[in-house]
């Protein structure tokens, strides 16, 4: 996906590009997945070799709740009259992190549920959002530590924010890897995968460059809102041939399991050229309505063990019960553990409610059934003989 353009409307300017009550349109593009069996384990990473669907809502219905229409055009999905009016999410989250049976742990996250705790208190910023990242590292932990502390900030100072969002977020990725590059007390070895979601308002932004995934969980549904840049993904693999990359066993020159990441400076050429491993996030764009219910963002320790449509049952089942994205994010890690996940696990799960998930009523269908005259009379003769 091209870098965005999109300019915020009636976006009041302020002091160091920040501005009050701006959000950038959004639109989405998910891609669902057949629901598991919760109690049964799967040893090896599902195959995701089926064609994406956008905005597949599910005809089951909400105990209590009227039914709503949405229609759909282009790429976009339009919320009810009621929702676009009145629907305004929250922001509450829950993580987990464990080393996994690797020696050492190699992955960073952060959860920022109040943006405006990061905002300058003196422009008076009255911007609603929240910010969550995933970063897994490879070759030390430097990278991933460096991205975990640096990435929101480089996003809120540049000078495209909040007017460009889209931009902004580019160019944060940008300037965090040439960091890697500068920053002598780093290893500029060091590598990251990045995945980030920014929320301004009810507008969604996430951005990815790695195998870390995105899942929102729309009424029981995984839509899935990243793809996993791997070598072997087809898109990737023409990307890296192109620019005169090999891949070798699904490895990036025989060397990376990921097309995209930060860092890895040894693997790149000179700042400002096109290498087969790229540091340009793919972005996605959400306008959240009431059907969303929660974000799962985790690093590949767990999806590589775990379907996304399985990931969604879990969390629901368990926010139904206790309504904790935390005790949520340990059950996801310890799923995965039982699944022999060989990496390190880290999961943040984000709700957009204080309340947990309603209850989900299949409708009943009326069918009028007939008999045949045939049919009746081996009837009757069965209940004669009663």
């Amino acid at each position: 996906m091209g870098p965005g353009t999109d300019v915020l409307p009636q976006c009041t300017s302020l002091e160091n590009g920040y501005s009050k009550e701006c959000v950038p349109p959004m639109e989405e593009d998910d891609e669902p997945e057949d629901s598991d069996n919760i109690n049964q384990p799967k040893a090896a990473k599902p195959p995701r070799n089926y064609q994406p669907m956008r905005h597949c809502i599910s005809q089951a219905m909400l105990a209590g709740t009227s039914d709503s229409k949405s229609t759909t055009e282009g790429t976009g999905i339009k919320s009810p009259q009621n929702e676009r009016s009145q629907y305004s999410p929250i922001f509450r989250s829950g993580s987990c992190s464990e080393i996994g049976p690797k020696p050492y742990m190699e992955d960073e996250y952060v959860c920022v549920d109040n943006l405006r705790e990061h905002v300058d208190a003196q422009q008076d910023n009255t911007l609603h959002g929240a910010f969550y990242g995933v970063f897994d590292g490879h070759g030390g932990v430097d990278a991933a530590s460096f991205t975990k502390r640096n990435i929101l900030e480089f996003i809120l100072e540049d000078s495209s924010f909040p007017k460009a969002v889209k931009i902004a977020v580019k160019n944060a990725f940008a300037k965090v890897d040439h960091a890697l590059a500068d920053t002598r007390s780093l290893d500029n070895s060091s590598g990251t995968t990045a995945l980030t979601a920014l929320i301004l308002g009810r507008n969604m932004l996430i951005a990815n460059a790695g195998d870390s995934r995105a899942v929102l969980g729309k009424r029981g549904r995984a839509i899935e809102l990243s793809t996993d840049h791997k070598p072997s993904c087809s898109s990737e693999k023409q990307r890296i041939e192109k620019l005169g990359g090999v891949i070798y066993d699904g490895y990036l020159n025989g060397q990376l399991s990921v097309a995209r990441a930060l860092g890895d400076w040894h693997m790149k050429g000179p700042k400002g050229s096109d290498g087969p491993l790229s540091a340009e996030p793919e972005l996605e764009e959400v306008k959240l309505c009431e059907e969303d219910e929660f974000l799962i963002i985790g690093c590949d320790g767990l999806w590589d063990v775990m379907s996304s449509q399985y990931a969604v049952t879990i969390v629901r089942k368990e926010l139904m019960v206790h309504n904790d994205p935390e005790k949520c994010s340990r059950e996801l890690v310890k799923e995965a553990s039982k699944r022999n996940s060989c990496d390190n696990l880290t999961v943040v799960v984000v709700c957009f409610s204080g309340d947990p998930p309603p209850k989900i009523e299949v409708p009943k269908i009326n069918r009028r059934r007939s008999i045949s005259a045939e049919g009746l009379d081996v009837l009757k003769g069965v209940l004669g003989d009663v």
